[in-house]
């Protein structure tokens, strides 16, 4: 099927287009809803901007729009202004979630497919969070946490690439404090720099970190694409 990609840049979404392909589907678009704040239950907010940049290295093109509210329904009405114009551009089928166990966003998602007959992919569906994470590792996926807001995780987690060493330690304060390993709840957000899917790996030149005691901001300021890698 030809498939439009719900698309933040994170490790869940990127991983969805990867396993969407495998299967034999075609992404043919990526669709990224600016949110009006970092208090949407639906859409990612922190680095988007940048996400350009992986749209450029997996060469699919990206159609965008602002959210002016983070009201649920009028966030639903953009999203869903943005798949008719998808549908109307190149003809999509369907549509990749990369949602993994979150059921309030899987039927907002789906209620809005029925809609628009289209299918809903969701290949990351259920998956077990520590098979997953390696699972990630495994495939050279190389990400970095770009947001926390949970306890057991501070500062130093903030922009820092995760490997088979870190999984295991996040493993373990997940068990302690009760958070989800792969980041469904919200406990922390991530951004992918590289992939099978780039042509060209993204290098960050410049970055800000903020920290309020508890939650934790990583914004990129600038970065390209890496030619000489």
């Amino acid at each position: 099927m030809k498939l439009a990609s719900l698309f933040s840049g994170g490790k869940d979404s990127m991983y969805a287009i990867h396993l969407a392909q495998k299967q034999g589907h075609k992404v043919t678009c990526l669709l990224s809803v600016f949110a009006n704040s970092d208090e949407s239950h639906l859409l990612h907010h922190p680095n988007l901007q940048w996400t350009k940049l992986q749209s450029t290295a997996m060469n699919i093109p990206q159609l965008t729009l602002d959210s002016t509210s983070d009201d649920i329904d009028e966030e639903l009405i953009v999203l869903e202004n943005l798949l008719k114009l998808a549908k109307e551009k190149f003809e999509i089928q369907g549509l990749v979630h990369g949602g993994i166990k979150s059921k309030f966003q899987k039927e907002k998602f789906e209620s809005i497919c029925l809609k628009l007959d289209l299918i809903l992919v969701s290949p990351l569906w259920d998956t077990e969070p520590e098979q997953y994470m390696n699972d990630l590792i495994d495939s050279h996926f190389d990400f970095i946490m770009t947001t926390v807001s949970s306890d057991g995780l501070d500062e130093t987690w903030l922009g820092k690439p995760i490997l088979k060493s870190e999984i295991n330690t996040l493993k373990q304060l997940s068990d302690k404090f009760g958070f989800n390993l792969n980041f469904e709840g919200g406990e922390a957000e991530t951004f992918v720099t590289d992939c099978p899917l780039f042509s060209n790996s993204i290098k960050i030149n410049q970055y800000e970190k903020k920290w309020d005691g508890y939650r934790g901001r990583f914004e990129i300021v600038d970065a390209e694409l890496n030619y000489n890698a």
